[in-house]
């Protein structure tokens, strides 16, 4: 059974840093493509960053370009978002998905596997 776990949110001021850590079980992490999703009140949910099976192809939504960054560590079955100069704008719930497709944004499938969410907030 395939499981991920986030960590790392909480509160920030604007134009702060948090590291969410995603770690992932019940499968060959290196070989599936993973991804941050956020949801906010009121709000669809939206693909952050996600990064293919190969870490070939990384997405950001435009957003979040230049202040996220999106990495794996597959010894460690980890995937992190690095997300600095924090806005206002950036507070959600963010997910890990696991088995995405990487094409031009960031795919949930029918089989995709989500976490719990670790809620960001940010405040002005």
């Amino acid at each position: 059974q395939v499981q991920v776990v986030e960590s790392g949110g909480g509160l920030v001021q604007a134009g702060g840093s948090l590291r969410l850590s995603c770690t992932a079980s019940g499968l060959t992490f290196e070989d599936r493509a993973m991804g941050w999703f956020r949801q906010a009140p009121g709000k669809e949910r939206e693909g952050v960053s996600c990064i293919s099976r190969n870490d070939i192809i990384t997405y950001y939504t435009d957003s979040v370009k230049g202040r996220f960054t999106i990495s794996r560590d597959n010894a460690d079955n980890t995937l992190y978002l690095q997300m600095n100069s924090l806005r206002p704008e950036d507070t959600a719930m963010y997910y890990c998905a696991a088995d995405i497709r990487v094409v031009n944004r960031c795919w949930a499938m029918s089989d995709t596997t989500w976490g719990q969410g670790t809620q960001v907030t940010v405040s002005s």
